[in-house]
Order: structure tokens, then sequence, then C-alpha cells
């Protein structure tokens, strides 16, 4: 019988936001701040930005430093605390897509595979939009232990969230648009990553002029290089509408 009147069931729409259009905010939030605080801090607090432990000379800042002096960190804490409620809106968006993807392949395999691709997709995710949080809110100045150790957990989640992204794409949605530039997107962040490391060797181990400043400059490929890998969002999403309201279409039982 029918469980609800179709004439009786009003629906309430409160709130229609584009989803292209909160995607594009949520990445320019942390791009705008990052560039600010980058050329207020390069102006005004040179001397603070390029102070290392080593004392060589140094050219280009960290991330960790430019986002760690006054005021320029509490720009980017504010941009990142805006940034982190979108982001796990866009995790359970990609889930709940690829679960109905996964419901219309035949392949029994393929769709196994998938489903466990997808639930550690989704939770690498999570982990690094938290890394990201404890990387921002324990700054190296105020500990440099824990802020280092949660520098690498987000490393670690990043790259393979991105990894596990691109092999779940090529399995389940190959002919994506966005699949290209995340496969480019996920090498460059890689090809980055081990040149982060040798440079941080390189400053740390032997205190060699302008090493600092290339591990930075990988720091800043890495960080354009995520940013642009998680924009990718708006090509699988193009035309979608996040709405808030009340009132479901009738439904019927037996």
């Amino acid at each position: 019988m029918e469980l609800n009147n179709i004439g009786n069931n009003k629906s309430s729409i409160y709130l229609v936001i584009p989803f292209k259009k909160l995607c594009l905010a949520t990445v320019a939030l942390p791009l705008v701040s990052l560039l600010i605080c980058f050329v207020t801090a390069y102006i005004f607090q040179q001397d603070d930005i390029h102070e290392t432990h080593c004392r060589v000379y140094n050219v280009l800042p960290s991330i960790s430093a430019i986002t760690g002096v006054s005021p320029q960190r509490y720009l980017w804490r504010i941009s990142i605390a805006l940034h982190i409620g979108p982001r796990l809106v866009i995790a359970s968006v990609y889930y709940s897509y690829y679960r109905k993807v996964l419901q219309t392949l035949d392949d029994v395999s393929v769709k196994l595979v998938s489903c466990r691709l997808l639930n550690v997709c989704y939770w690498l995710n999570i982990t690094e939009v938290a890394a990201l949080s404890g990387v921002t809110y324990i700054s190296n100045a105020e500990n440099y232990a824990v802020h280092e150790k949660i520098f690498i957990m987000f490393m670690i989640s990043s790259l393979t969230y991105m990894l596990t992204a691109v092999r779940l794409g090529r399995l389940i949605t190959p002919n994506a648009q966005s699949l290209q530039y995340k496969q480019g997107l996920f090498i460059t962040s890689l090809i980055s990553t081990a040149g982060l490391i040798i440079f941080f060797l390189k400053h740390r181990l032997l205190c060699h002029d302008l090493a600092f400043s290339w591990f930075s400059f990988c720091e800043y490929v890495i960080a354009c290089a995520n940013m642009g890998f998680h924009i990718c969002v708006v090509l699988d999403f193009p035309h979608e509408q996040l709405v808030v309201g009340n009132g479901l279409p009738a439904t019927k039982r037996d």
C-alpha cells in the first residue's frame, strides 16, 4: 500500500550550493592563504622565516616557517579550519558515488577488489585531513618532534591516498576525465617527495648551502600537486548540487 500521499507530501529546500563552487572555494582557501603568508612573511619577516639550525645560506622558506610566524599563523589556521569541513563532505560524496558505480559492475572479482580499495581510499582521505589539521595547529616552533611526526603521517597518507584513488579509478572509472590529471599529479608528488627527503637529509646532516631552499621548493610543489589532485573533484562532479531540505518522494511498501 502507499505509505505517503503524494498530494500531501510537501518538500522544502532551504539551501542549494553548487558542488563545483564549494570545491573550488575549499581549495582556494589554503592556496590564497599560503600565497598571502609567503608574500607578507618574505617582505616583513625575513630573519624569522630563514632561520635554521644550521644557520647556512637560505633563500626559500618552508611552509612551516611562513605559516608559523605571527600574524600569518592565524590566517593559516582560520583557512584550514574552514577547509576541513568541506573536505570531509567531499570525501563522503566520493565514497557514495563509487559505491553506486560498484553496484553496476558484473565482474565479482573486480567488485571485491574495488570495494576494499574504496574503504581504504576513504579512510586514507580522512587520515590526510586529520594530519593536515594536526600539522597546522601544532607548529614546529611549539613542538618540533610532534609536528615532524604528524607531517610524516600527512605525507604517507596523502601519497597512499593518491595511489589508491588512481588505482580505484583505473578499475571502475577508466574513462573519467580526471584520471589522467590525477595520475600526473601523483607522479609529481612522488618525485617531489623523493627530492624532499634527499634535501632534508643534506640540510639536516650535512648543512649544505641552499639544501633547505630545495627542500622548501619540493614542499611547495607537493602542496600544489596535492591541491591540484583534490580540485579534480570538479571534473568528476561538474553539475551536482549540495541541497539542504526536507520531504522525500512517496515510497511504497507491500
